[in-house]
């Protein structure tokens, strides 16, 4: 069967300004969005992820290429022609309006019976746990507040697609972490649609049903959070999702000679062309101290050991200088014994190594 997509973008090309000096914000972009996901778009500053948010929101138009909603061109339909609302880094509150009053704005402006714009306001403010505070100023609440109201005032109008460019990235971190649950739960319960920005992996990876990760205008891979993390498809993906070590290597046979000589066997399911110089990529969770004796395992001296409470990085340079890191969970076997300068041997834990061709 095939699968319902809320949002569609064909080919999407917008650059801005004329001739050589043109910048292409977004390069030819084709991505799929399912209807009921949360959808992240991930990626640098620059990289061409708000372009895209504000092309589906209808606040730019395309250079070339489509954008869909339910297998309608809504390519050059006006914003207020779609059935999308956003919640942008700033609120954009009413601070001389309540609560209930920012909330039930939207649906005035829309016509909406009384009733049903009170009842609506209801359950909105029910759903976002702000009831109590439905008579307040805006001026009056915090930031985490705020946001609950701006984020009931979007979803009040029921559109099919909620788009949220960075709405988190003016809390702190632990009110940040608390509404990287919320938010979810919200998605969830609402069954909407929501098209989410960010630069922030770690949110992208704890709400996420799959992400799209973003460079230099171009979606360099989509897929789960799992998909994305695991099986990165390139070495910037590798690197912009969580922390990771890169090691220089070649095919040799059934194996990869690493840069310092020793020889691992060759991940399954992967045969690079003999001789082709490739990179390896690791996490360093995946490194394992080990025995010097243990088959596979590889001599390294440790620079340096960070902790980090339930963890512990231990930093290792190979005897042709690449650096290593292996992450540790504090207390582990062996952590006590580590200290600056020390040789120790580590191995790779099944399944851990990607190959990346240079």
């Amino acid at each position: 069967m095939t699968e319902k997509l809320a949002i569609e973008a064909r080919n999407v090309v917008k650059a801005f300004g004329a001739g050589e000096t043109a910048v292409r914000a977004l390069d030819d972009v084709s991505v799929g969005i399912r209807q009921g996901e949360f959808f992240t778009l991930l990626g640098p500053s620059g990289c061409g992820k708000t372009t895209l948010l504000r092309l589906i929101a209808g606040f730019e138009m395309p250079t070339d290429g489509l954008i869909l909603l339910d297998g309608q061109d809504i390519t050059y339909l006006p914003p207020n022609k779609r059935p999308v609302n956003t919640v942008f880094q700033s609120y954009a509150l009413f601070p001389h309006l309540t609560v209930a009053q920012n909330v039930a704005f939207g649906l005035e402006m829309l016509g909406k019976p009384k009733a049903e714009v009170k009842a609506t306001t209801d359950r909105m403010l029910a759903l976002v746990k702000l009831e109590a505070l439905a008579g307040r100023k805006t001026s009056q609440l915090s930031g985490g507040q705020q946001q609950r109201v701006a984020l009931a005032r979007a979803l009040a109008p029921q559109p099919k697609v909620l788009l949220l460019d960075e709405p988190l990235s003016a809390l702190d971190l632990k009110l940040r972490k608390e509404m990287q649950i919320e938010l979810k739960r919200l998605q969830t319960e609402t069954g909407i649609t929501f098209v989410f920005v960010t630069h922030d992996q770690e949110e992208a990876l704890t709400m996420s049903d799959r992400i799209g990760v973003m460079s230099a205008g171009k979606l360099q891979q989509v897929g789960s959070p799992r998909d994305i993390y695991t099986r990165p498809v390139n070495r910037f993906v590798a690197s912009f999702i969580g922390e990771t070590n890169f090691i220089p290597a070649r095919r040799e046979g059934n194996g990869l000679r690493l840069g310092e000589g020793h020889v691992i066997p060759l991940p399954a399911g992967m045969s690079p062309p003999e001789g082709r110089a490739l990179t390896l990529t690791v996490r360093p969770e995946q490194v394992r101290l080990c025995d010097a004796a243990e088959p596979e395992a590889l001599p390294a001296t440790v620079t340096s050991l960070v902790y980090f409470g339930t963890d512990t990085h231990c930093h290792m340079v190979l005897k042709d200088g690449t650096e290593m890191v292996a992450r540790l969970q504090s207390p582990a076997d062996g952590l006590s014994g580590l200290e600056q300068g020390q040789a120790v041997s580590f191995r790779f834990a099944p399944g851990a190594v990607q190959v990346l061709e240079d």
